[in-house]
């Protein structure tokens, strides 16, 4: 175990939504207990379609980084209000920015850090594409972020679009049923979601760790070579790109290796100046 874990405090923020009304956006704040040169610069942790907060390594994270956290359910997910909708990820934009206005406006901090899974990743690459307080965040983590957007499945979504006109996704989140619907306009929305504003816009300060595992099925691996292509000649902002051979999608069975792969990312980005390239530290073992 890291030597120099800082005990947190969990609050519950729930922050409302201007655009949504009764909408209230759920997180938890791990605050530290000691003020010092980090005091009032934090991380954001974004999770993924159909997830939430807590979901897979993110809690663990929140619990192990050495600033101040705010993990947020976007909208339609877990605890906040909403509908949920697989082609809307300029919602998850939307609902990034009002996250970020709360947390800098009202509670005077810094955004230092994002990290970023799946989906959540698509919308903070957005986010520091075009916001303004973008030119002030520090580092990224793009943690199987997809690139190539459309996905050929129309065979696949073709019988439940004919029959009913939507595809109903079942799954478990937090341990209760949950059930998505999907449109035809929702697949062809996901599929046109732009990402190539990275080539161009991406902010050249941001530091970026890219974490993909190799037998991801729902993204291609190779997707995380055209990010480290598109963000790895930027200056003063590097790419540093770490493959977890075994992990899936999900990481599962992988979230320690996730989790110190990005401490020890951090640690020596804080001591040092970074390099472009792979990133390859080893893993101590389990936390």
């Amino acid at each position: 175990m890291p030597p120099d874990k800082v005990p947190t405090k969990t609050t519950r923020l729930w922050i409302p939504h201007p655009s949504v009304p009764d909408c209230r956006i759920a997180g938890d704040l791990e605050s530290q207990e000691h003020v010092g040169d980090n005091g009032k610069k934090i991380a954001l942790i974004l999770h993924g379609t159909m997830g939430h907060k807590d979901y897979l390594f993110q809690k663990k994270l929140a619990l192990w980084l050495p600033i101040d956290s705010f993990r947020f359910d976007f909208r339609g997910s877990h605890e906040t209000g909403g509908t949920w909708k697989m082609g809307s990820i300029e919602e998850d934009v939307e609902d990034l920015q009002v996250v970020v206005q709360h947390l800098t406006e009202r509670l005077g901090y810094n955004i230092e850090l994002i990290v970023g899974h799946s989906r959540g990743s698509l919308a903070a690459f957005r986010w520091l594409c075009t916001a303004e307080a973008a030119k002030r965040v520090g580092a990224f983590v793009n943690v199987a972020g997809r690139y190539r957007m459309w996905v050929q499945r129309d065979a696949f979504y073709k019988p439940f679009f004919d029959d009913k006109g939507y595809y109903e996704w079942k799954v478990t989140v937090a341990r209760n049923p949950v059930v998505g619907r999907i449109y035809p306009e929702d697949v062809n929305a996901f599929g046109s979601w732009d990402t190539s504003l990275v080539w161009d816009d991406f902010p050249s300060q941001v530091d970026v760790l890219t974490i993909q595992g190799l037998k991801d099925g729902t993204v291609p691996p190779y997707d995380a070579v055209i990010y480290a292509c598109a963000l790895g000649n930027r200056s003063p902002g590097t790419h540093n790109l770490h493959f977890v051979e075994e992990a899936d999608h999900n990481f599962v069975g992988y979230f320690d290796e996730v989790v110190e792969t990005i401490l020890d990312w951090l640690r020596i980005r804080s001591q040092e100046k970074l390099r472009t390239g792979m990133w390859k530290t080893g893993v101590r073992g389990r936390l």
